[in-house]
């Protein structure tokens, strides 16, 4: 399996088990945005929240290759993009 269906496999085909322990994924990332803005004070958004993952994942990948990096950054532009859709 090539890391594009990996991806698509963790977004878009992800187990009950998984939904059931952590939430759906969306609205994880807007509860996250919350908790952030209100740790901030200032308006994060769940879109924002997407992108610091994403820049989290490719910092960490600048000091070490990892494939799991690269599949967990693929994966949250792929589930923002579900977001966006609203899906």
């Amino acid at each position: 399996m090539n890391i594009l269906e990996k991806a698509n496999d963790i977004i878009n085909n992800r187990t009950e088990e998984k939904e059931r322990m952590y939430g759906p994924f969306s609205s994880g990332m807007e509860r996250a945005a919350k908790i952030a803005s209100s740790c901030t004070g200032k308006n994060i958004t769940a879109k924002d929240m997407y992108m610091c993952m994403v820049a989290l994942k490719l910092s960490r990948e600048s000091y070490n290759h990892k494939e799991d990096n690269l599949l967990d950054a693929i994966a949250y532009l792929a589930a923002l993009n579900n977001h966006e859709d609203g899906k």
